[in-house]
């Protein structure tokens, strides 16, 4: 007896159906086979694991470590901005600057990645801040994934989480570092509880290991706080990593003594399971931009081959309907009030008044958290804050342009639906997805310049200790003979009184020094803030009105396509009318078979890409 034919993998499937398709689109639409084969061509095959972690929690530590790569990537310590740096595999060193969406790579020498990603740095002149730095190198481990470390900016709660959740948005893993110092904080247990719903495996780590002897200890309050307030990830395996032991191995005196370090900083059991955990998923999460690029040229074939199919089917009838479409689409590219302008502009204003208000409300928020973390820094952090208020603010610059740039390709989406109709859309889309680029592209904006409070914010002023040390050497040489004597005895007698009381005067000091630059630091706050949020209301301003033109041109530019359509549609209906009946079943026949392979073809797609999210959710 036969066995039963074992089913395909859905990796087979997805292969077999791709290939099958492709097949479909060269035979008769070679122009959009070529673009799917070019998105195929650019996909990253390779899933990503996305770092993240407070500021000295030994993150960029744990990633020079992983990639066997000391002082590659800038410790947390020395990194304040709004950039993150993706690792890949090459041959050689090579890192560059990148502005999705808005500007080409700008090439960045490795020596000075520091000057791109680090507050204390300056960029390289006339270099706008990029918003993520690519470093590719020979590094086996980055052959099977791309690592992402996002800076540690003080904190995970507020502004300082946005970055780490944007980039994790997309990240097949999260590798969240802690420390062994002590458990969670609030800010880290608040951020995996957003997180949580947005990327479903995330791996932890306890760094520094070998600096904290009751680490276990720690890590039973971790998993305990995980239980309690994150119990999604309730019995979540940790790895304690030890950084620094790894990178002792690589200055051991013999090969025992580095296998043993090696072993004992938990690097190679963590690489290990990252590469266990993700590689595999490689091979489908690449094939689902190639399925999705396939169901839009399906799509749009399928529109194509219904209108061929009218054409033969009703000859005259639809010929009509075109002309009379044609007409309405030519009258409302030439009238002077076009209702999708009016509508356009009417939106564009809307979405000022709706930036302004996020701008006011981002603001207010920022200004509350500095002024929150002011009051609660001591002397060694204060000086470092005005380098994360500037980060802060490219930060929230950033995410208002990405938002304006969002709400206008809604907009446009909302004009087009109005304009055409569903079919239609379903082919201005596809057209405006091979063009490679959203409706609107919004430039980046300016670097601002640093003040010299930025650079500064040197606070001086004499201590308590030296303003009475320099009244006493005033005093005592004007006093002669026995007064001077008696004087000295009654300086001995009350000499612990007389440092108690100066010591107590030089604390006083102290603290109402310290009480006043921050006094001076939340001023320079409020001015830093009210400048910036009155740059950012003229950027949206101006990139409204560019944007608004964008928009109108590429509007008409859709209209003028659907127009030049019609006129091909035409063409082939008065072609059909001259058939005779035969050629003309003939030919439906033909077009009748391809669109039912094109329609099963499509409908199979979208089972793929079904089945891919749905082993990607549960893996």
């Amino acid at each position: 007896m036969t066995a039963p034919a074992q089913p395909m993998s859905l990796p087979k499937q997805v292969a077999a159906t791709r290939e099958k398709l492709l097949a479909l689109l060269k035979d008769v639409n070679p122009d959009s086979a070529r673009w799917v084969e070019e998105i195929r061509a650019k996909r990253k095959g390779k899933p990503s694991v996305v770092v993240v972690g407070e500021t000295n929690r030994g993150k960029s530590s744990l990633v020079n470590a992983l990639l066997g790569s000391p002082g590659l990537s800038p410790v947390d310590a020395d990194v304040a901005t709004a950039t993150y740096l993706v690792f890949g595999h090459a041959e050689e060193w090579e890192a560059r600057a990148c502005y999705p969406g808005q500007l080409a790579p700008v090439p960045v020498n490795i020596a000075e990645l520091i000057n791109w990603v680090s507050a204390s740095h300056e960029l390289p002149g006339g270099e706008l801040p990029p918003r993520y730095v690519e470093v590719d190198g020979p590094v086996e481990f980055l052959e099977k994934l791309t690592i992402v470390d996002t800076p540690g900016v003080g904190g995970l709660d507020s502004v300082h989480g946005e970055l780490a959740i944007e980039a994790a948005a997309a990240a097949t893993a999260l590798l969240f570092v802690v420390d062994a110092s002590a458990p969670f904080t609030s800010g880290e247990l608040n951020f995996l509880a957003n997180v949580g719903e947005r990327v479903e495996t995330i791996v932890f780590a306890l760094s520094k290991v070998d600096q904290y002897r009751g680490w276990r200890q720690v890590l039973e309050e971790d998993q305990a706080l995980l239980a309690e307030h994150a119990p999604r990830f309730a019995g979540a395996k940790f790895h304690p990593v030890s950084a620094r032991m790894y990178e002792m191995a690589g200055k051991a005196p013999n090969p025992e003594a580095a296998a043993m370090l090696r072993e004992r900083s938990g690097v190679d059991e963590l690489r290990a399971s990252l590469s266990g955990l993700l590689a595999g998923r490689a091979a489908m999460l690449g094939e689902a931009n190639t399925m999705r690029a396939l169901s839009t040229a399906l799509a749009e074939l399928n529109i194509k081959l219904e209108s061929e199919r009218r054409a033969l089917s009703t000859g005259e009838e639809e010929a009509e309907t075109l002309r009379a479409r044609k007409e309405e689409l030519s009258t409302e590219r030439r009238s002077s009030t076009k209702g999708w302008q009016v509508k356009m502009r009417s939106e564009t204003q809307r979405a000022r008044l709706e930036n302004n208000h996020e701008i006011a409300r981002q603001m207010r928020d920022l200004q509350s958290w500095f002024r929150q973390a002011i009051d609660a820094a001591d002397r060694e952090r204060l000086p470092t804050l005005p380098a994360q208020v500037d980060a802060a603010m490219q930060m929230v610059s950033g995410r208002i342009g990405m938002s304006v740039g969002a709400r206008l390709n809604r907009l446009a989406e909302s004009v087009l639906a109005d304009l055409f109709s569903p079919d239609e859309l379903e082919m201005i889309r596809a057209q405006f997805a091979r063009a490679g680029h959203p409706l609107v592209v919004l430039r980046p904006p300016e670097k601002r310049q640093p003040t010299t409070e930025d650079k500064l914010l040197v606070f001086t002023g004499a201590t308590g200790g030296l303003g009475a040390g320099s009244m006493v050497a005033r005093f005592i040489p004007g006093i002669g003979g026995a007064a001077a004597a008696g004087l000295g005895a009654s300086l001995i007698a009350l000499a612990p009184v007389a440092i108690i009381g100066l010591g107590a005067g030089w604390w006083l000091q102290r603290t109402r020094k310290h009480t006043a630059e921050k006094q001076h630091m939340k001023l320079w706050l409020t001015e830093s803030i009210t400048d910036a949020r009155s740059t950012l209301d003229q950027l949206v301003s101006e990139q409204l009105i560019e944007a608004e033109s964008q928009l109108a041109l590429a509007l008409d530019e859709a209209l003028g396509k659907r127009i030049t359509g019609i006129e091909e549609e035409l063409r082939e209906v008065d072609k059909a009318l001259r058939l005779d009946t035969a050629e003309r079943t003939k030919r439906l026949n033909a077009v009748n078979k391809r669109l039912a392979e094109v329609t099963a073809g499509r409908e199979r797609t979208e089972k793929l890409l079904a089945s891919i999210r749905s082993v990607r959710d549960r893996a």
